[in-house]
């Protein structure tokens, strides 16, 4: 079912140094990361992490440098060893695995899309893009069809006998992107995967990978430092800071309900019209007295919403899902809603 919970992650813990179980103990009463590195010698990376990875969805970590992120998101196929917790796959605990059933869980269970590509310079498109059936112990011939159909699908039709030299930075992430797919993985783990394209590829790589998860339902765990990008993709956000989850749930209950002033420095000058849907905002009551204005499906976003009213803000706008009313929304209460909640404190700010 799409809301099992496809990884769990428990009390995980993080300290990179020469003793980090004797520096965990200070961590555990409480001292800060800054502190550890200070009296101790230590790096805070994670601490006490609790996250529920849903199967079929799309979960974003964000932070910025040094929150803690990507050292979160190497412990699921453990390129990096935990100081302490556990973290389970399918209700089965990785930190159990022997190094040949780690390769496996690598190999055919998590499939990883790097910032920097990574791909093998003497190999071509096609060669790239089956890497992971080749490693398995399948030949060309064997993942050759299965990797054009991948290609093809990431707009790479044509390209297979390319070498990566000869592409666009933007192509050789969608080689990448079809690399994860051939490998016919379950999980994704995409690290910064698109941050050092181009806004407008960076756009482009987004939508592909929201169209591609509208098919395949994979269960995707996505690390960014842009909250543009982190609510456009995710199904569900975590924001970390300093190694530790300030706040994580749905998207859109963060922008409205920020917990913290760390996140209201976050969103303070996000464009909320065009991230904000009508089914967050919404009365989900429907009066048959109104005159509507038009009906709106739950998932527009408040920008098109605006457009349709004309800045008229008598209009009440009946919403459907499936055909049906399931609310409604009216440009008042809309208005409200693009209001930012908070200012961010100095600390915030600086």
């Amino acid at each position: 079912m799409a809301d099992d919970i496809k990884i769990s992650i428990k009390n995980l813990y993080k300290i990179f140094g020469p003793t980090p179980d004797v520096a965990l103990e200070h961590v555990k009463q409480g001292m800060n990361k800054a502190d550890l590195l200070d009296q101790h010698n230590h790096v805070l990376g994670l601490r006490d992490i609790n996250v529920d990875i849903l199967d079929g969805k799309i979960t974003v970590i964000m932070g910025l440098s040094g929150s803690g992120k990507s050292t979160l998101i190497r412990h699921l196929n453990r390129l990096i060893e935990p100081t302490a917790g556990e973290i389970q796959l399918n209700g089965e605990d990785v930190l159990e695995l022997k190094e040949g059933q780690l390769r496996q869980l690598r190999r055919e269970q998590m499939s990883m899309v790097f910032q920097k590509f990574a791909l093998l310079p003497h190999k071509t498109v096609l060669e790239n893009a089956g890497m992971a059936l080749n490693i398995r112990g399948s030949s060309v011939a064997d993942f050759e069809s299965e990797a054009v159909k991948w290609l093809a699908r990431v707009g790479l039709e044509g390209n297979e006998n390319q070498f990566p030299h000869q592409l666009s930075g933007g192509m050789q992430q969608r080689v990448g992107i079809a690399r994860a797919l051939v490998s016919n993985s379950p999980v994704m783990l995409m690290d910064e995967a698109f941050s050092a394209l181009d806004p407008l590829i960076r756009s482009d790589m987004q939508d592909l990978l929201l169209e591609l998860q509208g098919e395949l339902q994979k269960t995707i765990v996505f690390i960014t430092h842009d909250l543009d990008e982190a609510l456009k993709l995710s199904d569900h956000l975590v924001i970390l800071k300093d190694g530790e989850v300030v706040q994580q749930g749905d998207p859109q209950d963060i922008l409205l309900n920020p917990n913290d002033p760390y996140i209201v420095a976050f969103i303070n000058d996000i464009n909320r019209a065009r991230v904000l849907r009508v089914r967050s905002v919404m009365n989900r009551t429907v009066d048959n007295d109104v005159d509507y204005a038009g009906d709106l499906l739950e998932n527009d976003n408040l920008e098109t919403v605006l457009s349709r009213s004309g800045g008229d803000l008598d209009k009440v706008f009946r919403v459907v899902r499936n055909g049906e009313a399931v609310g409604s929304l009216s440009m008042k209460e809309l208005t409200l809603a693009l209001v930012p909640t908070g200012e961010p404190t100095e600390e915030t700010a600086a």
